[in-house]
């Protein structure tokens, strides 16, 4: 059954879908600019119809006045978030991860991250950082790497890193040039990236979604092999 609880037991309230008995994995999903942590839960069952993995969905910690929805950092021009705000982002879902791999038990290299938008940036950002665990992989859906002061990816954890990630050719908020750059920069950096366009928006494209999937299957061995090495 999926669940969706709001709770003082982290930091950030979070949606979350537990796994058919014991997970395999944890996949966390972050919402794009405006939402909550509601909008990305409905993918859980879509991306792990088996129910392999613990699916949770943290809600950004920022809001701002005049602008709906939560937040991970302010937007004074795409793909250069600002760095005050960007770094209380940062640091905010540092501490939920944290506290998200103490609750569960399943380690950052049993760990997927990915998101929409803002949470796919944040994604890249929290996951690249080499301030930080390195994930098992990340599911990019629509985002970019962030040129922000006091963050820049870290060579070691691009390289080697699995990456699933999609953007459409037709994208009047993020352009395409975005998700251009990013593969090239990841693609140079060692990573393992597989890259999909199609003519969609400023969306998850429903055609991109069996290969995520597939990708994301893909993973589970990996992890749960982890799991059994430790």
């Amino acid at each position: 059954m999926r669940k969706l609880r709001t709770t003082q037991a982290q930091s950030l309230s979070y949606g979350e879908r537990p796994a058919d008995g014991e997970a395999d994995g944890l996949l966390v999903l972050h919402h794009g600019r405006g939402s909550d942590e509601r909008d990305l839960l409905g993918l859980a069952d879509v991306l792990d119809p088996e129910r392999r993995l613990h699916v949770v969905t943290p809600r950004a910690p920022l809001t701002f006045a005049g602008a709906p929805g939560y937040h991970w950092y302010a937007v004074p021009r795409v793909g250069y978030p600002d760095p005050d705000t960007f770094q209380r982002g940062f640091a905010a879902l540092g501490t939920f991860h944290d506290e998200l791999w103490q609750r569960t038990g399943i380690s950052p290299a049993r760990t997927v991250l990915g998101g929409f938008s803002q949470g796919a940036t944040m994604s890249y950002a929290i996951g690249l950082s080499g301030a930080r665990p390195t994930p098992a992989g990340l599911l990019i859906f629509s985002g970019f790497v962030p040129v922000v002061t006091g963050w820049s990816p870290d060579p070691d954890s691009v390289r080697g890193l699995p990456m699933y990630v999609t953007h459409g050719r037709a994208d009047p908020v993020m352009e395409i040039a975005f998700a251009r750059r990013a593969r090239d920069l990841m693609t140079e950096g060692g990573a393992a990236i597989e890259y999909h366009e199609s003519d969609a928006g400023h969306l998850i494209d429903p055609v991109h979604l069996p290969g995520a999937r597939a990708w994301l299957s893909a993973r589970l061995p990996e992890v749960s092999a982890t799991a059994a090495r430790r």
